[in-house]
């Protein structure tokens, strides 16, 4: 019954997405106040209604109603709680409820919180918000539902895949859904601004925090992603180029560049038609991952579904709502002619390189994830593009945008002398130049990938410092120390989310350059060295999980004889899907982690072990949080909160133009 009435309220919400699509649309077009003002029930209806069919498809995993397809084939009545719940998205089916879900939640929202825009913006915005939700309802009722019932349901479950039971892997697919359908508020508002024929400092603003939002939610959801990828794959990496993450990373890439096109447009009223084609693409690129995680046109442990009718009906609303967004694009390129204009060398010039750096990058990454498809279509030759490729191929970029992202931040508007920008940064840049230095000197037949790394981060870091501190005028220091606490929050998340790149650039150039890595055969009693460590195989045991059993290994780690850890990595198999999986043992510090790796036994009694000492591994996921805190607090600042300084309409129902 609950699984019917999930069902029931699903096609309910498809039905109100329905009115939310054409209604307001009309009114916006005819000015007729009431039918405008349909958008914003509707759309707080809408979510309710997904809501309720989301918790009805939630209580079945819960209580494990095996009757239900879906809770047969990725549920298990002795899965602990947690995973029974993040069962729900850990599939094709219900992780399109979920996507679905919070895009009628942005939508909501926007219907919430917006009542400050124009109603002419906010019916459309919601009306085209509702066509893509609507799309998507279609896509789960006809090809994907999740309410479909078995003649003889089981007398258990099949289990959810062994490598998503895992906290990192419960909590990662929602933050990446809230960045990847997050960016469709941005394409809503890229739209309704084409169709209004009107982009100006105010849909700047209005535009922002949402990408910012997004971005945020992304920023952590890729990080989730990759940790979960570095401690459970027991791979020993961070980042592998599988085309799934760089479905995530493209749009990630984008939405970076919109944030920072976006306030040209706000401040300067110039970039307009480029930062509508960036509102465009993130989105776009978002719709493009997930035709490429779930069509089955490339294989990854990250792949939901192996469908090719599936792909095809997500191609299909790629193509219409790129195709129709690109045509309106050109079509109203005229409405869309820039007011401000600025020098080479301004604030500007620096954030249209930062835009182009940025989709230069994507643009590689994109082709790198899709040649090998492309060979295999059109030259009927089967290759793979890996990390060798991305690592030569992108790096460059990230390296040139932080080098000239400190100066760019400095730089005032309209127009700018570079030797009075680098003048209060001649101390960042003098100690980066000798950090780099440093690390040079230390390291011996190293490559020069370490180095350069911490000059980039430390030219971030003390960069961002002194971009702050500068913000707070002239005067003694005392004075100036007090006027840090009353800057705009936006200026503070902008150093802190520049700090949070810088940091994690040094980790990446520490982990990459000086990672020491030794395979072994050990045997129990044995020690070993691994760079400044000794480690020793104590034993070896059976261990039996909640829904596994794993052979679990005991090695004491010690640095100049003194204790440091005990590491337990454990192979694990789960019988009912008689499927292995390893699980890494890390010991956790600031500056290192000692990583280690059980494999099968040997026939002489030995086991395989695999040990890695991994410098700055952290720094990596802690620039990540630093990025994403800096977002928040840029979100807190009252300027940008969603519809600040809209223009107020100077009649009941219609908007100045």
């Amino acid at each position: 019954m609950i699984a019917e009435f999930g069902h029931f309220v699903l096609i309910l919400a498809a039905l109100t997405a329905l009115v939310q699509a054409v209604i307001p649309l009309i009114g916006a077009h005819k000015r007729w106040p009431g039918w405008m003002a349909v958008a914003e029930p509707a759309a707080g209806v809408q979510f309710i209604l997904t809501f309720a069919s989301f918790l009805a498809l939630t209580y079945s995993f819960v209580v494990s109603d095996f009757s239900l397809r879906l809770v047969a084939l990725n549920s298990h009545s002795l899965k602990p709680m947690l995973y029974k719940v993040s069962g729900v998205w850990g599939n094709h089916e219900g992780s399109m409820l979920l996507w679905v879900l919070i895009l009628t939640l942005f939508g909501a929202t926007l219907a919430w919180f917006g009542g400050n825009l124009p109603p002419t913006m906010r019916a459309r915005a919601l009306a085209v918000q509702s066509w893509i939700a609507l799309a998507f309802f279609a896509f789960i009722l006809f090809t994907s539902n999740p309410f479909l019932r078995l003649g003889v349901p089981p007398f258990d479950g099949e289990d959810l895949n062994p490598l998503l039971q895992d906290p990192g892997l419960a909590f990662h697919p929602p933050f990446l859904y809230l960045g990847y359908v997050g960016l469709s508020m941005a394409f809503s508002f890229a739209v309704a601004a084409l169709i209004e024929g009107r982009v100006d400092a105010a849909w700047g603003r209005w535009v922002r925090p949402w990408t910012l939002a997004a971005w945020v939610f992304l920023t952590i959801g890729i990080a989730l992603g990759s940790w979960w990828a570095y401690y459970e794959l027991g791979w020993g990496g961070f980042w592998f180029w599988d085309p799934v993450e760089n479905a995530s990373f493209m749009p990630w890439l984008l939405a970076a560049a919109l944030l920072h096109s976006a306030i040209v447009v706000e401040k300067r009223e110039a970039l307009k038609s480029w930062t509508i084609l960036l509102a465009i693409l993130a989105f776009g690129f978002s719709l493009i991952g997930t035709f490429i995680v779930r069509s089955g046109v490339i294989t990854s442990v990250h792949a939901f579904a192996n469908d090719p009718e599936r792909g095809v009906f997500i191609l299909a609303i790629l193509a219409v709502f790129m195709g129709g967004a690109l045509t309106l694009f050109a079509a109203r390129a005229s409405a869309m002619e820039a007011k401000g204009v600025f020098g080479m060398v301004s604030r500007e010039s620096a954030l249209v390189m930062n835009n182009i750096l940025l989709a230069v990058a994507c643009f590689v990454v994109f082709i790198g994830t899709i040649w090998p498809l492309i060979s295999e279509m059109f030259f009927d030759r089967k290759l793979s593009v890996g990390a060798p490729f991305f690592n030569m191929a992108f790096t460059p970029f990230m390296v040139i945008l932080g080098i000239i992202l400190p100066v760019g931040a400095m730089m005032p508007w309209k127009r700018a002398v570079i030797s009075k920008t680098m003048k209060p940064l001649m101390p960042a840049l003098v100690l980066a130049v000798a950090l780099a230095g440093l690390a040079w000197s230390i390291q011996t037949e190293k490559s020069l990938l370490g180095p350069v790394g911490v000059f980039l981060g430390t030219w971030l870091v003390f960069g961002a410092i002194i971009d702050i501190f500068s913000r707070t005028g002239r005067g003694p220091i005392g004075g100036r120390l007090k006027r840090l606490g009353r800057l705009p929050r936006a200026d503070w998340g902008k150093a802190v989310a520049h700090s949070g790149l810088g940091v994690t650039m040094v980790g990446i150039a520490g982990l990459m350059a000086w990672e020491v890595e030794d395979i072994r055969v050990a045997y129990v009693g044995e020690s070993f060295e691994v760079g400044a460590f000794e480690l020793t195989l104590d034993a070896v045991n059976e261990v039996e999980g909640p829904n596994y059993l794993s052979t679990m290994a005991d090695v004491t780690v010690r640095q100049d004889g003194e204790f440091v850890a005990v590491l337990n990595p454990e192979k694990r198999v789960y019988p009912v899907r008689s499927m292995p999986t390893t699980e890494a043992s890390i010991d956790y510090r600031f500056l290192r982690d000692v990583y280690v790796v059980i494999g099968d036994p040997q026939a002489d009694g030995g086991y395989t072990l695999r040990t890695y000492i991994k410098p700055l591994t952290n720094w990596i996921w802690l620039g990540c949080v630093l990025m994403s805190l800096g977002g928040v607090l840029s979100l807190t600042d009252r300027r940008y909160r969603v519809a600040a300084g809209a223009r107020k309409a100077p009649t009941a129902g219609v908007p100045a133009e």
